[in-house]
Order: C-alpha cells, then sequence, then structure tokens
C-alpha cells in the first residue's frame, strides 16, 4: 500500500526526535526509507534524523488515507471467508510481529501485513497466500498499490519485497503486483470483487535482488553519516512522490528572484539540460534562443514587470460568438474506491455547476446546482444542467478538455441524455488559450490557470477573498464533509453556502476575462 505499516511498526524502535542526528543507524531500513534512499540519499538521511522536519501536504495525506482504504478492500479479496491473520506492528510491538509473523508461516492461512527483518533490512507484505508447489507448502506475495497501473517505482517496491522475505528463509514463490483496475464499474451493494487486478513481478523482482543488497548497503552508509548530505532541489523533490522535506531544502539554497519554475512547459531536451546545471535558478541565467514563444515572452515581461495584452487579437478570437453566451464551471468528486453503482476507479463526478447567462441587453442570469445529499447527484445533474444551458448558444468555460470529458462520460452513464449532451459539448468554447495566446503578467508566474489570470485581469476579483472554499481540491474535501453521516446540519449548510460562492465565482470571472478580452467594457457587469 503507501509503505505505513513498516512506518508504524519501526516508530517503536525509534528515539525520540531531538535536535541532534540519531546514532542508532545499525537498525534495520524499512522499505520506504530505502524507497526515499531512492529517489534522494538527503531525503533518507532526513528520514531517519529528523523526520519532525517533514511536513506532509493534504494531498500526500490523501494519498495514505486511499491506500488504508484499498487495503481494506483487498483482504477482503484475498479473504471472503475471513480466516485469514492480520498483524499489526503497531499495536503488537516490532519484535512481537515479526515472531508472529514467523508462526504464521508455519500454517496455511493467508497472512495479512506479515513482516520480515533480514539482509539490513526490514518489510511487511500487504497479502502472503499459502500455494503448493509439488507437494511443497510455499507463498505468494501481493503488493497492493491504489494505483490504476504498474509503475517503475512499484517494481523497485516488489524487488525489495522479494529480497527481504527471501533473505529472512521465506519461501516465496511468486510476487504480484495488485492494482485498481480503472475500467470496472462497481455494480454496488457492496460488492468490489474485480476492483483489483494482479500483474505478476516474479522474474524481475526474484532477478534483482544483488542490486537491491547493493541500495541497502549505500542506504546504510548515507544514514550513518553524522551530517546531512547536500543535494540541491529539483525534478526529483517531486517524483516519484512529493518530498515532504522540500521546503527545509529550500530554505538552504538562494531565493531566485525570477525563478525558472516560472517558465511553462518546458519540454525540450537542451531546455532542460540547461536547467539542470547547477546555479541555473533564474530566468535571467537562460539564453533566449532556448525558449519558444511563450517562454521568451514570460521572461521578457516577467523582467520588464508589465503586462502583454493582445487586445485585437483576443477581441477577433471572441468576436464570433453571440449572445446569448453560458459561462460554465463543474465541481466534482472522485473515490479511488466507488461508492455509487455504475462509477469506475477515480471518475470524476460531477455534484455541483454554476452558469452564468449574458443576454443580448447586456443582462446575466445566474443557474446553479449542488447536490450534498451523499448520494449518487448524476441525474439530477443532467437534467438541471441541460435545463440551465437551454438548446443555443455558445457555452464558455476555461479549459474544456475537462467539461467536456465530463459530459461525454455522463452521456454514456444516461443514454436518454446523450443527444442533448453531445449538442451542448458541441457548442463548448474554451477560454483558456485565448486567455494564454493573448495575455500575460508578471503576477501570473507563467500559469494561466483561472485563478492566476482572474486578479491580474479584474484585480477586484480573487479567490482568496472566498471564505473556506478557494480551489478545486478545497471543493473535493469541503463536498467530502458536507456529506459525510457525522457533519452536523449547521456546518452543512455552511458548506453548501461556501460551495456555491466558489462555483459562483469561477462563472462570473470567465464574464469578466470575456468582457475583457472581447474588449466590452460597455456592458456594466
Amino acid at each position: 500500500m503507501t509503505d505505513t505499516a513498516d512506518l508504524n511498526a519501526l516508530k517503536a524502535t525509534e528515539a525520540p526526535s531531538t535536535n541532534r542526528p540519531r546514532s542508532d543507524s545499525t537498525r534495520s531500513l524499512s522499505k520506504s526509507k530505502l524507497l526515499a534512499f531512492r529517489q534522494c540519499e538527503r531525503r533518507l538521511w532526513l528520514e531517519v534524523h529528523h523526520p519532525e522536519w517533514r511536513a506532509d501536504s493534504a494531498r500526500a495525506q490523501a494519498r495514505f488515507n486511499v491506500g488504508h482504504q484499498v487495503g481494506d478492500l483487498a483482504r477482503q479479496q484475498y479473504d471472503p471467508a475471513g480466516c485469514g491473520a492480520l498483524i499489526d506492528a503497531q499495536v503488537e510491538g516490532f519484535a512481537s510481529a515479526l515472531q508472529r509473523t514467523g508462526s504464521l508461516l508455519e500454517s496455511s492461512q493467508p497472512i495479512f501485513e506479515a513482516g520480515f527483518a533480514a539482509a539490513g533490512a526490514i518489510a511487511f507484505a500487504d497479502v502472503m497466500l499459502p500455494v503448493d508447489v509439488a507437494g511443497q507448502r510455499m507463498w505468494h506475495m501481493v503488493e497492493v498499490k491504489s494505483s490504476t497501473s504498474v509503475k517503475d517505482y512499484h517494481r523497485d517496491d516488489v524487488a525489495i519485497q522479494a529480497h527481504v522475505a527471501r533473505s529472512a528463509g521465506v519461501p516465496l514463490a511468486s510476487i504480484s503486483l495488485a492494482h485498481i483496475d480503472s475500467t470496472w464499474v462497481y455494480p454496488g451493494d457492496g460488492n468490489y470483487q474485480g476492483l483489483l487486478k494482479e500483474q505478476d513481478l516474479s522474474a524481475d523482482a526474484f532477478a534483482r535482488g544483488v542490486e537491491v543488497q547493493t541500495w541497502i548497503d549505500a542506504a546504510t552508509t548515507v544514514v550513518r553519516l553524522r551530517t546531512e548530505p547536500q543535494r540541491s532541489t529539483g525534478a526529483h523533490c517531486q517524483s516519484p512522490f512529493e518530498c515532504g522535506f522540500l521546503d527545509h531544502c529550500r530554505a538552504t539554497e538562494p531565493i531566485a528572484e525570477f525563478p525558472v519554475a516560472w517558465l511553462p512547459r518546458v519540454q525540450t531536451k537542451v531546455l532542460k539540460a540547461h536547467l539542470a546545471q547547477p546555479g541555473v535558478i533564474d530566468m535571467r541565467d537562460v539564453p533566449d534562443d532556448l525558449l519558444n514563444t511563450k517562454q521568451r515572452r514570460v521572461k521578457t515581461q516577467t523582467l520588464q514587470g508589465t503586462a502583454w495584452f493582445d487586445k485585437a487579437g483576443a477581441a477577433k478570437a471572441l468576436h464570433k460568438y453571440e449572445a446569448p453566451l453560458y459561462f460554465l464551471d463543474f465541481e466534482t468528486i472522485q473515490f479511488a474506491v466507488p461508492v455509487w453503482a455504475g462509477t469506475c476507479p477515480y471518475q470524476q463526478i460531477p455534484f455541483q455547476f454554476s452558469t452564468h447567462c449574458l443576454l443580448a441587453d447586456g443582462s446575466l442570469e445566474h443557474r446553479e446546482f449542488l447536490d450534498l445529499s451523499g448520494g449518487d447527484p448524476s441525474e439530477a445533474f443532467v437534467r438541471a444542467l441541460l435545463d440551465a444551458c437551454d438548446t443555443t448558444g455558445p457555452v464558455l468555460v476555461y479549459n474544456a478538455g475537462f467539461e467536456k470529458a465530463r459530459m461525454k462520460e455522463l452521456a454514456a452513464r444516461f443514454p436518454s441524455a446523450k443527444a442533448g449532451l453531445q449538442a451542448l459539448a458541441a457548442r463548448v468554447v474554451d477560454l483558456l488559450p485565448i486567455a494564454a495566446a493573448h495575455y500575460y503578467d508578471p503576477s501570473q508566474q507563467g500559469s494561466w490557470s483561472i485563478k492566476k489570470v482572474l486578479p491580474a485581469v479584474v484585480p477586484e476579483l480573487r479567490y482568496d477573498a472566498l471564505d473556506g472554499v478557494q480551489d478545486g481540491g478545497a471543493a473535493m474535501n469541503a463536498y467530502l464533509e458536507a456529506i459525510s453521516p457525522t457533519t452536523t446540519a449547521e456546518r452543512k449548510a455552511e458548506i453548501g453556502t461556501q460551495l456555491l460562492a466558489y462555483c459562483g465565482l469561477d462563472t462570473y470571472a470567465m464574464v469578466r476575462l470575456w468582457q475583457v478580452f472581447a474588449g466590452r467594457q460597455d456592458l456594466r457587469l
């Protein structure tokens, strides 16, 4: 899963945090520590010696929570009769967990979170299933992940698991990785059979034992260092996972006045290579001939401290669209483990929309939809959406791919509304490429998200002035809180007000952006 089992088990053996590096460098390294080492040796050292400096984001915590949920379902899938044994090292203690694992390996029942220690490392297996190989009892290990495919770092993960288990004397016949099948459709009634599918990684994992041991030896050397190893921050800080020590590491680095991180869509090999050089942190360090038109514009306007606005080009791009104009925005929720029948893992399900309609006389009409009942909002959403947007007039959105994809998915789920949704999708006009092609202000810091463009174009409108919900991630979290059975009616009403204000600002923001880009300041909106 998310490696929380081995993390929790280690807590019992680690000394309390202090301001000095720890000296207990002889203890075994957990799988999560070894994966941290694979990402960055500095991260490993900090994980061991100063975990109190780690600050995990809300996104990282959400990933941990999803991992726990998928792990619980995996136990149901691999042990439907409920005859297996679950080891909780955090409760039982590290030594006891290892000892009980050894005893259970002599049985013929499924084992969950079995622990192994050998070769200088420890690991906890999500699932251990007994198998008969030529009359001999052996074991099939399954690592369960909440992703929808096998990633490269998953292969490192199972290679570590296999090496530690086999080094501990476990008769391991095979090892697989089970991940979520994104095409699986939840039938309802709590039936999650089929949510996970396995991929056998035995051959690759078993062949990498020597390689894994080199990681363990090298990581042990890093842990024994008395001082923090130095490594500049970079792309590795976000891949494969965002590092909780990023703020700590950045605090020791020089601060660029005009960071190269503001350069949009860095894709060419030559530019990537230049930016990877030590000391290249400011856009002034990047030659113009390495930059494309948009990147040069960002650099030029940033260094000049002035906005660039192609008024004629923007007005021309919007001139052909006539009233009534509909400005539309969706808010969605996604579940790794579906909760509503007929939906798939990680499917974006709309629960809210806002639309502002600009009529020919310059007046605005606002309509909105929000379902906080906790039931599947999809069918009611579709009916309200088609009614609110009528059948004629351009539908302006910001980043059209998102809304159009949701319309396509809803059309597949509700055949009776398919024609209406397809017609609606055909009317969609995207404001994002118009903004990107014709406007840039240094305050955008290389981004054309509506959260960055709006305060630059229309300074009196700001998302940070909203109460509670100020971005899409916060909207998802607010929705989950609102539909929780433990949320009070008063709090639910408060959340509803915040969500309506946020989504309403999204569409009113598009109205005001259209007004500026179309050159229609004559309209009092």
